[in-house]
């Protein structure tokens, strides 16, 4: 991963919000005439974790980590600027922005529209897609456009290992800033499934296809399992809308209202990281992927730690899931104007 830059965008990345949406359709469809189906899927739980989902997100999630380089470290001083952007808009911007636009619109803007603990559900979801900065799909936009691969994997890495630890506090504190009482022992279980567990997987699976530094080893096997992370994510997506099929025939209208803040959040922060960048003076090679990687979110540990908090049905589950829905095209259209703007930006 160090040597080479990843594959483009495949038909299924390319057009992953197509598949989310019929996906969508599929899962509602089974839902409303199958709900005996989803009500067993959904007993298959313990310790608030559902067994099946679970499976899914592991699949989805543990080739995203094979790609992680502990060896990357090694270059984290060098050009501190754009790891300083990364970092700064992560974890002491976004997750902040994302809790106060959710607040703004659900608790007034859409106050009639919703119920008041919908609104708290919708609400937790944001947050938690705004608290979990993205780990595997960076690869891909920073490659659109041409950004330093090398540098990527730096910040992509320190992300992961800074979200071990600030991942659950962080999010812990949001939520109770909404007044949402998050059981810490459920949190902290999310934590060690689907962010220790996978990493320490990709780690070692790394280390044992990397003993002698050939990186060719990873860049096939990663090629090999990726159709099965976009497998477990379809399958999650179909899951959480057969789950909520009843809710969403209802009410079609939440779906466009929880995109509204995750359009403004999406657009707003990626603005504020490639602004910062251009007036600091950083290369281009740099400054795109910084911003596109402060803008891109880690749904699928969104999405499963909704679950594992809030349950199946909740409305916290399903703003992660449109998050998911809204990630692939907004990020595309930034890929785009970024590579418009390239003259912008100085090459060194």
């Amino acid at each position: 991963m160090t040597d080479q830059a990843p594959a483009p965008l495949g038909i299924f990345e390319r057009y992953l919000s197509l598949w989310v949406g019929l996906c969508i359709i599929t899962g509602v469809g089974f839902g409303l005439m199958a709900p005996g189906i989803f009500q067993t899927i959904a007993s298959l739980e313990y310790a608030s974790v559902n067994l099946v989902v679970a499976l899914f997100i592991w699949v989805m999630i543990y080739p995203m980590m094979v790609n992680v380089d502990f060896a990357s470290l090694k270059d984290v001083g060098k050009k501190p600027k754009g790891l300083c952007i990364t970092l700064v808009i992560n974890w002491f911007i976004k997750p902040f922005s994302m809790a106060a636009l959710g607040i703004l619109f659900f608790e007034y803007f859409f106050a009639g529209l919703v119920s008041a603990q919908d609104a708290k559900e919708y609400i937790a979801g944001m947050i938690l897609l705004g608290v979990a900065p993205c780990t595997a799909m960076v690869f891909v936009w920073s490659q659109l456009v041409k950004g330093d691969a090398n540098y990527t994997l730096v910040q992509v890495t320190v992300n992961d290992i800074i979200m071990v630890f600030a991942f659950a506090p962080l999010t812990a504190l949001l939520l109770g800033v909404t007044d949402i009482i998050v059981p810490w022992e459920t949190l902290l279980l999310s934590v060690i499934l689907y962010v220790l567990i996978p990493l320490g997987a990709g780690y070692f699976t790394r280390k044992k296809l990397d003993g002698a530094g050939n990186h060719q080893q990873i860049a096939r096997f990663t090629a090999r399992i990726k159709p099965f992370s976009i497998i477990g994510l379809l399958a999650t997506v179909v899951l959480l809308f057969g789950f909520q099929a009843e809710t969403i025939v209802d009410k079609p209208v939440v779906i466009a209202l929880i995109a509204v803040p995750l359009l403004i959040q999406s657009y707003g922060i990626f603005i504020a990281a490639y602004g910062w960048a251009y007036l600091w003076r950083v290369p281009f090679s740099t400054a795109a992927p910084a911003a596109l990687i402060g803008t891109s979110n880690f749904f699928e540990l969104a999405v499963a730690v909704a679950i594992s908090l809030f349950g199946l049905n909740s409305g916290a589950a399903l703003a992660t899931v449109v998050g998911v829905l809204v990630e692939v095209p907004v990020m595309l259209s930034l890929v785009a104007f970024a590579n418009k703007t390239k003259r912008h930006f100085s090459k060194t």
